[in-house]
């Protein structure tokens, strides 16, 4: 049987497989913003792992760090226990990360994925309030864990729960009602009515960028009045990161542009850099009531991922270089993007998306971006679709493609969407 084959995927995988079915090829290798399957063919990657791979495939920086560390038999797994690594990571966030910003947070290494962190941030939340409602929006993604899904929107994930998903009220996401109209008037006219129904939260669950629902960007007032409403309220307020985040839009965390501080933000995806599993919450200190041991898992204490993790924020936090080309390249995406709208008046198409967050919208043909991400990926490129009906194109190459390797999968692209409307 060839390397290349997928029969034993269809022979004993699970039908629950998704990314395999838009990108039916068995991957060998990569670096850098390419991928290289079996037998030898190279894709570009505007996928990114989902945005787990912010820095690239098998960063050189990382892949060094980790040999070393693996040489030397350095701690793999340790549970919650002190080791050099985990020393070493939290020193280097609290310097590249914390102090910069005049944040204050303590961290949470809760178990390895963004969903069992979005779970720690939910129970603290209620825990810390003695209340039990989570106020979420529309189009949200947060995992597919019980607690975690009853926050996310999406209708096909929230029915594969198989039971009923409560103490979560939902709410419309900024611009989920068209311009003109500030979706918080309702949220704010809740709280003040003891007739709305509304049982004052425990918390709030946001995206400053949605990922998954569709690239929709909260405006930077938008998030200011949400964080005030919180603050009037008692309510905590739950960035999640997870994809947004390190670097994803810009800054570190996508919220730093509305001049907010979260009380609690969940992290993982690109935290590791390596792609190695890692997940972990920020908790103002006042919020950071856990009883020791309260909400634990075995698989707390990645080690080679507070490795590369640390190599990260040390090599590409010390200045603004690392997001300086960022912008640059955020720049470059936007500005192709714009021309491919203005090219095709007729399809109705829009941009939306910050950083190298982005997404070309199909709002007139639902079906569209589905089939273009189809047809690039038979020209050589990865790129996926998100929205309620994976109307959006979806951009997320990594934060170190260059601009050549940007302008040629955007070159795919437009070559796809004229294959598309000639077929």
């Amino acid at each position: 049987m060839s390397d290349a084959s997928l029969e034993v995927f269809d022979r004993r995988e699970s039908e629950v497989r998704g990314y395999i079915r838009s990108f039916p090829v068995v991957f060998d290798r990569a670096r850098g913003s390419v991928l290289t399957t079996a037998d030898g063919r190279d894709y570009l990657d505007f996928f990114a792992g989902a945005g787990t791979l912010n820095y690239g495939h098998n960063n050189p920086l990382f892949t060094r760090a980790l040999i070393d560390y693996l040489e030397r038999d350095g701690i793999i797994h340790g549970l919650d226990m002190a080791t050099s690594a985990k020393k070493a990571f939290i020193e280097a966030f609290e310097q590249y990360v914390l102090a910069p910003r005049g944040l204050d947070y303590k961290l949470q290494f809760t178990g390895p994925t963004g969903a069992n962190a979005v779970e720690a941030a939910l129970k603290i939340a209620r825990q810390a309030t003695g209340r039990t409602n989570i106020v979420a929006f529309t189009n949200g993604f947060h995992g597919l864990s019980l607690g975690a899904v009853a926050t996310t929107g999406n209708a096909k994930y929230r029915q594969a729960a198989g039971v009923s998903l409560g103490d979560v009220t939902r709410l419309p996401f900024d611009g989920y009602l068209g311009d003109g109209f500030d979706t918080l008037d309702l949220f704010e006219k809740m709280l003040h009515d003891t007739g709305s129904g509304l049982d004052l939260p425990a918390g709030v669950i946001v995206e400053a960028v949605q990922g998954e629902g569709g690239i929709n960007v909260a405006s930077i007032p938008w998030l200011q009045r949400l964080r005030a409403i919180t603050e009037e309220h008692g309510i905590l307020l739950i960035l999640d990161e997870i994809q947004s985040g390190i670097g994803r839009t810009g800054a570190f965390f996508a919220f730093e542009a509305a001049g907010i501080v979260p009380d609690v933000v969940t992290v993982s995806k690109s935290i590791s850099a390596s792609g190695l599993p890692m997940a972990l919450v920020l908790l103002k200190p006042e919020v950071d009531v856990w009883k020791p041991g309260a909400h634990t898992g075995t698989f707390r204490g990645n080690n080679l991922a507070f490795v590369s993790a640390r190599a990260a924020l040390e090599n590409y936090w010390a200045d603004s270089a690392f997001t300086d080309g960022v912008d640059e390249r955020s720049a470059q995406l936007r500005a192709a993007l714009d021309e491919i709208v203005a090219a095709h008046p007729e399809l109705g198409l829009t941009t939306r998306g910050r950083g190298l967050m982005y997404g070309l919208v199909c709002d007139g043909d639902t079906s569209l971006a589905g089939r273009v991400s189809a047809e690039a990926f038979q020209r050589g490129l990865v790129i996926e679709t998100s929205g309620a009906f994976d109307e959006v194109l979806k951009f997320l190459p990594a934060l170190t493609i260059t601009a050549d390797e940007l302008d040629r999968g955007l070159a795919i692209v437009r070559e796809s969407l004229d294959a598309v409307l000639a077929a």
